[in-house]
């Protein structure tokens, strides 16, 4: 029994809660199964780090993106998309007022209150307000206070012990020197001589000395604490007096180094000590001399140099009469409000690239030598109007308006260690995983899909660059009637499998009821054992669809959710009644991740070829060429030249031959 503590630490029978029982793991087990517990712990979860580049739509582009969202393309058009998701959680981060600040709008709070002279400065206060009008602060009560006071949450008492012993010695430190101060002023003036000195009941004594013997209030008089000077010669405490020379004769070299760096502040402030080593003391730097530095000047102006004679002598002289100039839009002759306006969104990426890719915006102050500066600036005019100091590209743009992609359909995968040097934005998954999903994840998605839409996964028509929308899928999952899609809802890619068009029709046409006589589905009637059994067999994101379904289908995937689900803390600020605050837990979030199934190998479907389509495209347009075309150097005399002189070669050389073989 005595090693029974000891026991429980070692044995591997111990049954003990998982490692990630903080972040919300409910299970409990034998300790040797811990290990093989992480590979599917719903708490132990990955974020999908995976990033890729899309540059912005060129011109050549536009016929076929508007193709494209003309013909409003399904789930299956993968490549489309990808971009409108992109495009949408690009919007969503370019902040207008940052990159426009001159179509900023005027915000209340950032103007100064200005008096009647037209100064800054004296607010609602300064302008007659009374102070507690000024100070309209809510007062806190007596009760408030004391309950304030001893509440101890959110304290760092242990700092707080600390620093209340650093200054209660600080505050021992400040009397025993005041109390010596008296002492030695007490002793200088009784040794004082006594020519020109009243008399002690003299009118001229009669203040100080009432002051001296009564306090402040008119109490009791006030007396310096005893102080034991036998003791203050003999302590070790920083401001005894020849502490540091009792310290090196009575205790070893490394406690009275210790001692140095602990009380050094305080044996500085006390003079024990000086602050920095004299010179004459020093050992490293006392012997030193001081070097005669001695300037020499070693170049020449060569001879065959001739300086322009406006860098030389006197520059006004020479200098050309110039004028300040500002130009602007205001030389068209063209009113403001007749002038083109911009558009937001072409405007707003190519400012966002082009302060990503110099560092800096289009227009701004450069120096170009130290004696030019050139000034630049640029406005743009919206029709949107000025833009809050929140304002996002998203939030301009009309909900109304017909969707547009600006981005291109096909992307590049980088790495984070890659240096990006061109006009791209970059995104990223960021998406939530359980440990033993997240290799499906990045094989399935990113390295078999995303990154083999452009002309593998994915085919478009070879005519695309002249607007034609058309798309094949050349390859399915192996062993299975189903094909990939992308779910624009939910922004992730599924699985969707080919239901025989027979079921569906027999659905509708005898569709189930229950005993009311309403019509409901076909897998509610069953019992709620065989409802678990066959949900076991879908993937994480169809359990997450079939949750929503039904209040029933919901109960039935909750039971696989410490199976097959992931756990979260969600976590929210709390504000103390003394004004701090602190995160905590509020609860625990559980979710299953978009992860579908995983598909091991891939094979060719049903698809026919790409010619079939190429047969009926209505952008391929075959030229035929009726009329005769002249050749280069068909008809002239040095053609005819060459001609003949090419014909003589050949047959000289095809007579060689035979003559050769005769032989």
């Amino acid at each position: 029994m005595c090693k029974e503590e000891e026991h429980r630490l070692l044995c591997p029978l111990e049954q003990v809660p998982c490692l990630n029982a903080f972040y919300g793991c409910p299970f409990t087990m034998a300790r040797f199964r811990v290990a093989k517990h992480l590979q599917a712990c719903p708490a132990s979860i990955v974020c999908c780090s995976m990033e890729w580049n899309r540059w912005p739509a060129e011109g050549s582009e536009r016929a076929l993106h508007e193709n494209v969202l003309e013909e409003k393309p399904g789930p299956e058009g993968l490549d489309v998309a990808l971009a409108l998701r992109d495009q949408e959680a690009l919007f969503g981060t370019l902040k207008m007022a940052k990159l426009f600040p001159e179509c900023k709008e005027p915000c209340a709070a950032d103007e100064e209150d200005t008096d009647d002279d037209g100064y800054p400065g004296k607010g609602a206060a300064g302008k007659g307000a009374g102070p507690d009008e000024a100070n309209d602060v809510p007062q806190l009560s007596q009760e408030e206070r004391e309950s304030l006071a001893k509440d101890k949450e959110g304290m760092d008492l242990a700092g707080y012990n600390v620093w209340e012993n650093i200054f209660s010695k600080e505050m021992k430190a400040c009397k025993v020197t005041a109390s010596l101060a008296e002492e030695r002023a007490k002793g200088q003036g009784s040794n004082a001589p006594s020519t020109g000195q009243a008399a002690p009941d003299s009118p001229q004594n009669e203040e100080p000395k009432a002051a001296r013997g009564a306090g402040a209030d008119g109490g009791p008089p006030l007396s310096p604490p005893p102080v034991n000077l036998a003791a203050e010669r003999t302590g070790y405490a920083p401001w005894q007096e020849g502490v540091l020379e009792r310290l090196r004769k009575e205790v070893p070299v490394g406690d009275y180094n210790m001692y140095l760096v602990h009380h050094g502040r305080m044996l500085i402030h006390f003079g024990q000590m000086a602050a920095c080593t004299p010179k004459e003391k020093d050992f490293v730097y006392g012997n030193l001399e001081a070097q005669e530095v001695k300037t020499v000047t070693t170049f020449r102006v060569p001879v065959s140099y001739c300086g322009k004679r406006a860098r030389l002598g006197d520059v006004m002289a020479h200098k050309k009469p110039t004028k300040t100039v500002s130009v602007d839009t205001s030389d068209l002759g063209v009113s403001p409000e007749d002038l083109p306006k911009s558009d937001i969104v072409q405007t707003t990426l190519l400012c966002a690239l082009e302060k990503e890719l110099k560092g800096h915006e289009i227009s701004e102050t450069k120096n170009t030598d130290a004696l030019y500066v050139d000034f630049g600036t640029q406005t743009h005019s919206f029709a949107e109007g000025p833009f809050s100091s929140t304002a996002v590209l998203a939030d301009v743009l009309e909900p109304e308006a017909p969707q547009s992609l600006h981005l291109q359909l096909h992307s590049e995968s980088v790495t984070r260690r890659h240096n990006k040097s061109s006009s791209a934005f970059s995104f990223s998954c960021n998406r939530f995983f359980r440990r033993d999903e997240f290799q499906w994840h990045f094989k399935n998605v990113h390295a078999d899909i995303q990154s083999c839409l452009d002309g593998w996964f994915q085919r478009r028509c070879p005519l695309a660059y002249l607007g034609c929308p058309f798309v094949q899928h050349p390859w399915c999952p192996a062993g299975q009637t189903s094909r990939i899609i992308y779910s624009q809802p939910l922004k992730t890619f599924a699985v969707k499998p080919q239901v025989h068009p027979a079921l569906s029709e027999t659905n509708q046409r005898n569709p189930p009821r229950d005993h009311r006589g309403k019509v409901t589905d076909a897998l509610s009637n069953l019992p709620l054992e065989i409802l678990q059994y066959i949900a076991g067999f879908l993937d994480s994101f169809s359990l997450s669809q079939l949750a929503q379904v039904s209040v029933l289908m919901r109960d039935v995937c909750a039971t696989l959710l410490q199976e097959r689900g992931m756990v979260f803390l969600l976590w929210g600020k709390k504000r103390y009644s003394h004004g701090g605050t602190s995160w905590r837990v509020r609860r625990k979030v559980w979710k299953f991740s978009s992860l579908f199934s995983a598909i091991k190998n891939w094979q060719f479907s049903d698809t026919p070829s790409m010619a079939a389509h190429l047969k009926t495209c209505a952008f391929y347009e075959a030229e035929h060429k009726t009329d005769p075309v002249q050749l280069t150097s068909m008809f002239s005399s040095e053609g005819l030249m060459q001609e003949s002189l090419v014909s003589t070669f050949m047959r000289k050389s095809a007579r060689k031959k035979l003559e050769s073989r005769l032989r």
